[in-house]
């Protein structure tokens, strides 16, 4: 591993995330707290061509690990998708998008939960919130077709469930 990444990566790790960033866009009412997440892995970007023919970076997919209490507890990838040690898993879909605190960082974001599998803490999961990112921003040039780029980022994932759905089929 490249010193500038594994830098990049413990600063991701170890670096104090803002009190939890709020946004009107992605709040719900009737939202309660069931679970947060710390991830840490990578944004990765595919170089394309745009509509105008200009090769640019476009999103393709997250791969991250998933932490709670200094434990890993799970992971997150394309979906996009939130998987638990325990066997559970959700898929999401943006309804609500934020900026976040600097233009390097990917958006905030609420998702509503639109699938779940297996049994454990997200079968009761209805919405996601992405908050506190760090990173994840493609920049640079993109020059040879199909390249690919990973962007470190970190996150907070805060796992909901809407009040009055307590049998884990609201959302679905």
């Amino acid at each position: 591993m490249r010193p500038t990444l594994t830098c990049t990566i413990l600063a991701l790790l170890i670096a104090p995330l803002p009190a939890a960033e709020r946004s009107d866009v992605i709040k719900a009412p009737g939202d309660i707290l069931v679970m947060t997440t710390h991830a840490v892995g990578a944004q990765i970007y595919q170089c394309e061509f745009d509509t105008a023919e200009r090769l640019i970076w476009q999103f393709r997919e997250p791969i991250a690990a998933l932490f709670a209490s200094g434990k890993t507890v799970g992971r997150h990838y394309v979906g996009p998708t939130w998987e638990l040690i325990d066997g559970s898993i959700v898929t999401g879909k943006v309804v609500a998008s934020a900026p976040a605190a600097s233009p390097n960082d990917i958006p905030l974001r609420r998702l509503d939960v639109m699938s779940r599998r297996g049994q454990g803490q997200l079968n009761i999961i209805t919405a996601v919130k992405q908050i506190n990112t760090r990173g994840g921003i493609a920049t640079g040039p993109c020059n040879t077709h199909r390249a690919l780029l990973s962007v470190p980022y970190a996150a907070d994932y805060a796992f909901y469930q809407t009040r009055g759905a307590v049998d884990g089929t609201a959302g679905e």
